[in-house]
Parts: structure tokens; sequence; C-alpha cells
């Protein structure tokens, strides 16, 4: 899957051009896509709602919808074609369970033609996006088909434990044939709304190993860049708050977990930034007025589909959709490192790649002749742990508290030091007043043992004393005071915003 296509905006000069997939054009993939959702979707609000049974992950429906129609489905002017869906009812679930109802659904994807989005990278699949900027619908391998069917109960079982997550959210797959070809389509969600200008968007494996983008990406108007760019440009890496960074980092590593477990490896992060103080406000409009559907954020139909939700821990019960500032179309709020006000857009995607034997022979391969650690290909388990350590250490960072001044640790450490003083006073004090207490309890007057100790040969220093309360206070500060000097010398640092605190 190539993420660069998923930011929604097509490359110059080939909105009008026509692309063929598996030798079968575009135009002809949309319309079959549309006739067949809008009847697998229409006839399933026919059956009766139950608890999904394991069973119902392997069930394939299918329907022939030839050119001059039937009794069930419509004539059209495509060629004829067979439409499987694929676990139709654990399907119907995932989408009540973002909050996608059936009427929506059918309008997101079959009211208005579908929207063609550029694909640069590598994969020769053909992407699409819904009016409304709700969906993408993306062609797939017959693997990656395979897979995700494979993988759909125990993706069941995590999207029931929680729903708010960054990896990849799922509403069907579908197949078409025709002439012989079986083209496979999946619906997700958009991470990157159409309506909102990505300055910078990135694609971060964690990985160095040939991570930087081509001079032919480069050239494009809104280019996809990858590790090592990011690492150029945004070298200090990305800022938040305390609470919205630890709830980034938590999502993050559980989403992670549930990949190592699944052996999926080789997803990336999909991070788009905006910057808020960029004064592109016109730019901004001539984009909004090329999408059709140019009143999303008040239309938003699907639960947990905006980064800031796929991040935030669960709400009280009837809370439903979390409300947004609809300037900020539900990106998380971050700072550069210079301090520039921004919002990210981010999501985990490509995750249907399981480290299969061509997987562990790339890795091989590679490993031979360039530093095994740095290659993308990797075991799952050392892939989650060197995605989660790159996006910890070089990626995201947290915003410290302003330290305190210098004057301030100044009048600290003197309150200190006369604090002290007078503790060793009082401490030295207390001790002759018991050592007085001792002595008249053995029936011994100081005078009686004053008199001993000056005619006696003994040395009089022997003799129970104390300092003079002046003496020990100057001993305090003497200590205090070159205590004083080495915390001054080693504390007097100018006020940071920013800490590398991982």
């Amino acid at each position: 899957m190539s993420s660069a296509a998923e930011n929604g905006e097509a490359a110059p000069g080939k909105q009008n051009e026509e692309k063929t997939y598996k030798k079968t054009a575009s135009s002809a993939i949309k319309g079959a896509i549309q006739l067949g959702i809008g009847y697998t979707v229409g006839n399933l609000t026919s059956k009766p709602e139950r608890d999904v049974l394991m069973q119902d992950f392997y069930v394939v429906e299918s329907v022939f919808l030839p050119s001059e129609g039937s009794n069930l489905t419509p004539a059209h002017h495509y060629p004829d074609f067979r439409f499987k869906t694929y676990a139709p009812l654990a399907f119907r679930y995932f989408r009540e369970l973002f909050g996608i109802k059936p009427d929506d659904y059918l309008y997101s994807i079959c009211s208005e033609p579908l929207i063609e989005l550029s694909n640069p990278g590598a994969s020769g699949s053909l992407f699409f996006v819904t009016s409304d900027d709700e969906f993408i619908i993306k062609t797939v391998q017959h693997k990656e088909a395979e897979f995700l069917q494979k993988l759909l109960p125990g993706y069941y079982m995590n999207l029931n434990q929680n729903p708010r997550t960054l990896l990849p959210k799922f509403y069907g797959l579908y197949c078409m044939q025709s002439g012989g070809i079986n083209i496979r389509i999946v619906v997700m969600n958009n991470v990157l709304p159409r309506s909102m200008r990505m300055h910078f968007t990135y694609d971060l494996k964690g990985s160095t190993y040939k991570r930087r983008a081509s001079r032919k990406e480069r050239e494009k108007s809104n280019p996809t860049f990858k590790d090592l760019d990011f690492l150029q440009d945004m070298h200090e890496g990305l800022y938040f708050d305390t609470e919205t960074y630890n709830a980034l980092m938590k999502t993050l590593q559980r989403d992670c977990r549930v990949l190592e477990s699944f052996k999926i490896m080789d997803y990336s992060l999909l991070l788009g930034i905006h910057f808020l103080d960029h004064s592109l406000k016109e730019k901004e409009e001539e984009t909004s007025q090329n999408v059709p559907d140019a009143k999303r954020p008040g239309m938003q139909k699907v639960l947990y589909s905006t980064a800031m939700e796929s991040i935030q821990g669960p709400g009280k019960s009837g809370d439903g959709i979390i409300t947004e500032n609809p300037d900020t179309m539900g990106g998380i709020p971050a700072k550069s490192h210079r301090g520039e006000k921004l919002l990210l857009f981010m999501g985990i995607i490509d995750i249907l790649q399981s480290y299969r034997l061509m997987k562990k022979l790339e890795h091989s391969w590679k490993a031979l002749v360039y530093d095994g650690d740095t290659v993308s290909v990797h075991r799952p388990s050392f892939y989650a742990d060197r995605f989660l350590k790159f996006m910890n250490s070089r990626v995201f960072k947290k915003i410290q508290a302003l330290k305190a001044s210098p004057s301030k640790k100044r009048c600290n450490s003197i309150a200190a030091l006369k604090a002290t003083s007078q503790e060793i006073v009082s401490s030295l004090s207390q001790e002759w007043k018991d050592e007085k207490r001792d002595l008249l309890t053995e029936g011994q007057s100081f005078s009686s043992l004053d008199e001993e100790a000056l005619g006696s040969r003994h040395r009089p220093d022997l003799v129970p004393s104390t300092p003079s309360l002046f003496e020990a206070a100057s001993l305090a500060t003497t200590i205090s005071s070159s205590s004083l000097y080495v915390n001054e010398h080693y504390t007097h640092d100018r006020p940071t915003l920013y800490s590398n605190s991982k």
C-alpha cells in the first residue's frame, strides 16, 4: 500500500488520465464497486441482527450482475461481473462498532462518484476516496486479502476490547470478478483529510535502509517523505504536552504488541503535519473548494475516526462522538522544536504483511549486504521494538515544564543553610544538657568535677565540653557555604522549554 495516496491529492496533470488495473479500466472498477456494495449492503439489512459466530468470519456471499440487469440487480453499462462479499455479518458488526449505519455507509460510497487518488508508490494498487472524505477504498493482492480473512477473528477480539486504536479500521472486504480476472478491494478509514492541507507527509518505519524519498517523489506537489527525511527536517522531533504524549505512546505500544502477536511486520506510521502558524489561508480555502462535501466536520459519521479520538481514553457512557473544533479536523495538537503550533494526523498502515518465508529470505539477503538492524523487513518482535524506539526517541517527545530560575535556587539554598545551622546548634545544645543530667544522676557536682579536672594530671580537654553557639553556627556556615558554591556552579542553567525525555 502506498501511503502517499492517502493524502488525497492527485498528481498534477493526471486527474483525467484513465488508469487500468489488471487490464480493467478504473472507471469500470469504480462502477462495479458502487453497484456491488449497494446491492450487498441493501440485501444485508433484511437479515436479523445477532451475535457474530465463528463461522461468520468464513462466509462468502456472491451475486452476478449482468449488464442487462436481472430480477435482483439493476442494468449497467459495464461488462458483466460477479461481486463477492467476505464475512458480511462480521463486517456489519465492525461498522456498527464505529457508529456507521447502513444508510450512511451506502450514502458515502454510492451517492457520488468515487474520487481516484494518485499512487506514486511501487505497489500498483488503485486508491479511491469517497466524496465525503470518510472512506478509502484500495485494491489489494490475493495474499493480502487472504491474510485479512485469517486475521478477522483476532481483529474482531481486539476491536471489542479497544475500539480506540491507530490500527487500520476495516469496514468491508470484496472481490469483483470479470473476464477471468479477480480484483479484490478493502474499505477502510481515511487517515489524512483532504480538506486539511498537509504541509509535510511522512511514511515512517523506524528503518534507515533506503528510507529517503526519491527524486521523482520530491518533485510531486505533495510528496511523501520517509525516515531519513524526517530526521533531517524535524531533527529535534515533535513535542506534546505530558497527557497527550503519554496517551499517544500508550496507544502505539498497545497497537504494536497486537501486530506482533499476529506476526505482522513492515507496517508504517503515516504522519501528516499541518502548520497552524503558516499564513496559507487562501490555499486552504482553495483546497476546501475542491472537496465536493466541505461540511465533513459537522457531518462526521464514524466514531474514533480522527487521530485525537484514536489516542484518547474511553469517555463516559453516552458521551458519543467527542466534540471537536471544526478547524482542527480531529488533529493532535503539537509543537515543533522552534515552538511552531502544529496539528498532526496519523495512523498505522500496511499491516497486511505477515512474516512469511519470502520476507525471511528477503531480510537474510539484505542483512548479508547491509546492517541487519537497519533493514526494514525484520522479524515481528524486533520490528515492533525498533519501531517503538524510533517513535519514542526520535519522532515524539514530551514538553518539560520550565526549570526554576538561578535567583530562586540561590534563595532556596540560603534558606536551607540557615535551617541546617539552627539544627546543628540545637542538636549540640541538647547533647550537652543530656550529659549534665547523667553526671548529676551519678551524684557528682560540676564544681568538684572541675576541681578534679584542674588538679589532676589528665588532659583537661577530656572534660565534657561543647562549642559555643557562635562557633557551631560558624562551622555550619562554612560547611554549607561550600555546598552552596557547588550547587550554584552546577545549577546555573538556562531555562529550557524542551527536553529529550523518552
